[in-house]
């Protein structure tokens, strides 16, 4: 059996002169390879963990592991250089080109400019920013979501096997914020990095988690699991209040149309055109966008049957049958 990529071992935070824990008792282990949402109400003790993992702060118990090493007995800057940092405020220095903001940890780590000016140019690639256009630029001449992406290139810049995003997406507009979303998952899918995520949205977690950790007030966890798991079966209350009235709803992004048996195509016009490997919910707003209530479903150019919103609501959450 491999060791977890991040192990979190009976950590706790209790900060001076505070009367309960910010994290209490927390063990987690975070396999290698996967992205882990850490999801709650605000003072839950989820940015807290994320910042115990890479030394902002130190626990006041408890061991913390990455890749097997105890990061106590490590030098705290020369663990953060290994491990890429995301924030919202996203923290380009504002007087640095993108091409040097990006090259900040290689530059500390005494690469060469050769080889830094080539892994620049292959991450904002990655990324989607041409290369000529971008590289010059400084950060004031970017809008939210261009510099998120180069913050993003910034933390993979030295290759590190771990990403720590704390409310990367939640100063960008919706539409940006959305398609930023796709983008991450399509970048994620590529790179196959461990990432952890600290969000407050939940329908941001179910769409970009392999598994979700939900804190409770005081720094509980109080479940942690895959989306649908989650979304089908909450450990308590707590967590059935939290995920809310519209888990049926969101638990449909977990689902494809293909998943579903289909009518015969009636060949009606009018209708919504949807793809066999669209998600449930994607598949209902363009249904509501198009103000019908059946929809065309294609495979490629094939037409392969007709999908009614009756049908997809009818769906139970979480992936069940």
């Amino acid at each position: 059996m491999t060791e977890p990529m991040i192990r979190l071992d009976h950590v706790s935070k209790r900060y001076p002169g505070a009367r309960t824990f910010a994290v209490e008792d927390l063990s987690l282990d975070i396999e290698a390879g996967e992205t882990v949402i850490f999801v709650g109400p605000s003072g839950c003790g989820k940015t807290t963990t994320m910042r115990l993992v890479n030394r902002l702060i130190e626990p006041t118990d408890g061991k913390i592991f990455v890749n097997g090493e105890d990061v106590g007995t490590v030098d705290a800057d020369e663990l953060r250089r290994h491990i890429g940092y995301v924030i919202q405020q996203i923290g380009l220095f504002p007087h640095l080109s993108v091409a040097a903001n990006i090259g900040v940890v290689p530059r500390a780590l005494g690469w060469p400019k050769q080889r830094i000016a080539e892994r620049v140019e292959e991450l904002l690639t990655l990324v989607g920013l041409d290369p000529d256009t971008f590289r010059r630029r400084y950060p004031k001449q970017l809008s939210g979501g261009q510099q998120q992406r180069v913050g993003v290139a910034r933390a993979l810049a030295a290759d590190p096997p771990v990403l720590l995003m704390d409310e990367p997406f939640g100063a960008i507009d919706p539409i940006t914020r959305d398609r930023l979303h796709d983008e991450f998952v399509a970048l994620q899918a590529n790179i196959r990095k461990t990432v952890v995520i600290v969000t407050h949205d939940i329908t941001e977690a179910v769409k970009l988690g392999d598994r979700i950790a939900i804190f409770a007030e005081g720094g509980r966890l109080a479940q942690f699991d895959t989306p649908a798991r989650i979304l089908a079966e909450p450990a308590d209350e707590f967590v059935a209040s939290f995920v809310g009235s519209g888990a049926a709803v969101r638990g449909l992004s977990l689902r494809l149309v293909g998943e579903l048996p289909l009518a015969p195509d009636s060949g009606a016009p009018g209708r919504a055109s949807v793809r066999v490997d669209q998600s449930l919910l994607d598949a209902l707003d363009t249904m509501l966008h198009a103000h019908t209530e059946v929809a065309v479903v294609r495979d490629g150019d094939r037409v392969v049957g007709e999908l009614d919103w009756a049908t997809v609501l009818r769906t139970p959450p979480g992936g069940q049958s």
